[in-house]
C-alpha cells in the first residue's frame, strides 16, 4: 500500500495565507520523512484551493486565467506537484467556459465543475457546460490527455484528497487530508480467502490497520504544524502494475469476469466492507473503477465485457462514479452531456458524492487502442458511447429537485 497524495487544502485569499502556506509547505516536507520511515512511499503532494471563482474579484474573465497560472507556479516553486483549483460554479456560470483555457495555460493544474448538490439540485445548464468543457479539453493536445486533469462533480462535498475532486471549503482553516493507493490490500485479501466473511474481515483488519498507523502519524503533523487533518480517503486507487488492481480483487471474488452479471453484487459487497472500516473519513471512501489505472478494468474494457452502462450500474452501489473513461474522440459535447445528467442524478438521488472523468480521444473511434505515455495508465481501447443528444425538457435550462429516496412504512 502506498500513499497516493499528501493533499494540502488552502485559501489563497484568506488572511495569514503566506504563513499557511509555509505552514503546509513544513508539514509536507516533515509528512514525507515520517511516513517514508514507516515504510509507506509517498507518491506526490498536492494542494488545493477553494473554488477559484472566489479567488477572482470580478469572476469570471480572463483574469482568472492569469491567476491561476501565477498560483500554479508558484506552487511548483514550493514542492506541490500538482494543484486544484476546485469547480466552477453554477451562481458564476462564466466561470464554465474559462476552465479549457486555464488546462491549456497550466499544465499542473487541475479543475473540476458542479453539476448538482443535495442543496441546489440539477443544474441543466451545468450539465451542459461540463459536456462542453470535456470536448474543448479534448482537443487541447493531440492525444486527449488533457482530460485527466478535468472532472464534473455530482454532489461531492470539499475536502476530498483525490484529484481532480479536490478543493478547499472558504472560511475554513488551512488542512490536509491523505488518499491511499490500496488496491493491493484488497487483491490480497480476497485472493486468499475462502469464504466471503473472510474476505471482508482480511480486508478490514489490513484498511484498519494501515489506518491506525498512518492517522496516528498524520494527528501528531496536524498538532506540530497547527493545521487540521480532514482524514483519509480510502478508496482503494490501483496501480497498472502486477498484484495493484482493484478489478482482479474484486474478480477474485468469483467473477469470471468484470461486466458479468454478478459484478453488481461484487461491487457492493466491497463497498459494503469499505463503510464498515474504522478509520478518520473524508472524501469518498468508496469504491472507486478507473478504467485506465488499471490493467484488469482496461482489459475488461478492451474485451468488451466491460461497458459504459456497466460503469454507471456500479455507480449506484458505490461511490466514485466514471473515472478515466476513454472515448471516441466524435463524441458531442451533447452525447456527453446526457451521460453527465445520469452521474448528476444518482448522485443526488442516493445522497453521494459522484463525479465523471471522461476521456474522448481526437481521432479514435470506440474499438481503437487508446495507449498514453504515463505510469498511472494500462494500455486499453476505447469505449463505445450509447449516447445521443437530449431533446425537450431535459435538454432545457431549468435547475431541478430530486430528493433522496424515503423508506417508508407499510
Amino acid at each position: 500500500m502506498k500513499i497516493r497524495s499528501i493533499t494540502c487544502l488552502y485559501d489563497p485569499g484568506a488572511p495569514r495565507a503566506g504563513s499557511q502556506l509555509d505552514a503546509l509547505v513544513r508539514l509536507t516536507e516533515a509528512a514525507k520523512n515520517r511516513f517514508e520511515d514507516e515504510g509507506y512511499t509517498v507518491e506526490t503532494s498536492r494542494l488545493a484551493t477553494v473554488p477559484f471563482p472566489h479567488l477572482v474579484p470580478s469572476c469570471c474573465d480572463d483574469s482568472a486565467v492569469h491567476l491561476v497560472t501565477t498560483l500554479a507556479g508558484e506552487s511548483a516553486s514550493r514542492g506541490f506537484e500538482y494543484i486544484s483549483f476546485g469547480p466552477a460554479l453554477p451562481a458564476y456560470p462564466d466561470s464554465y467556459r474559462l476552465i479549457p483555457d486555464m488546462l491549456a495555460a497550466a499544465p499542473n493544474a487541475f479543475f473540476s465543475a458542479v453539476m448538482s448538490s443535495a442543496e441546489e439540485g440539477i443544474s441543466l445548464p451545468a450539465v451542459a457546460a461540463c459536456g462542453e468543457i470535456i470536448a474543448r479539453a479534448a482537443q487541447i493536445t493531440p492525444d486527449g490527455f488533457t482530460n485527466l486533469r478535468f472532472c464534473a462533480l455530482a454532489n461531492v462535498p470539499a475536502g476530498a484528497p483525490f484529484f481532480p475532486a479536490a478543493y478547499h471549503d472558504p472560511g475554513q482553516p488551512a488542512a490536509f487530508a491523505l488518499a491511499l493507493e490500496a488496491a493491493d490490500l484488497v487483491e490480497a485479501a480476497f485472493g486468499q480467502a475462502e469464504t466471503l466473511a473472510e474476505a471482508r474481515s482480511r480486508l478490514l483488519e489490513e484498511m484498519q490497520a494501515h489506518g491506525r498507523a498512518i492517522s496516528r502519524i498524520a494527528e501528531q503533523l496536524a498538532a506540530d504544524f497547527s493545521v487540521v487533518f480532514n482524514g483519509l480517503d480510502f478508496s482503494p486507487a490501483p496501480h497498472p502494475s502486477a498484484g495493484r488492481s482493484l478489478g482482479a480483487g474484486i474478480e477474485a471474488l468469483g467473477l469470471p469476469s468484470l461486466g458479468m452479471p454478478g459484478s453488481v453484487a461484487a461491487a457492493a459487497f466491497l463497498a459494503d466492507t469499505l463503510d464498515r472500516g474504522d478509520w478518520p473519513r473524508t472524501g469518498f471512501n468508496g469504491l472507486m473503477l478507473p478504467v485506465l489505472e488499471d490493467s484488469t478494468l482496461a482489459a475488461r474494457a478492451a474485451e468488451g465485457s466491460l461497458t459504459i452502462k456497466d460503469l454507471l450500474l456500479y455507480s449506484a452501489v458505490c461511490g466514485t462514479g466514471l473515472d478515466t473513461v476513454p472515448l471516441p474522440g466524435s463524441s458531442s459535447p451533447e452525447q456527453l452531456s446526457a451521460l453527465l445528467l445520469d452521474v448528476a442524478a444518482l448522485a443526488v438521488r442516493l445522497n453521494k458524492p459522484l463525479t465523471a472523468r471522461l476521456m474522448p480521444i481526437p481521432g479514435k473511434a470506440a474499438g481503437d487502442p487508446a495507449e498514453f505515455a504515463f505510469d498511472y495508465f494500462a494500455s486499453g481501447r476505447v469505449m463505445a458511447l450509447p449516447a445521443k443528444p437530449l431533446h425537450g425538457l431535459l435538454a432545457g435550462t431549468e435547475t431541478f429537485r430530486i430528493s433522496p429516496r424515503l423508506q417508508r412504512k407499510g
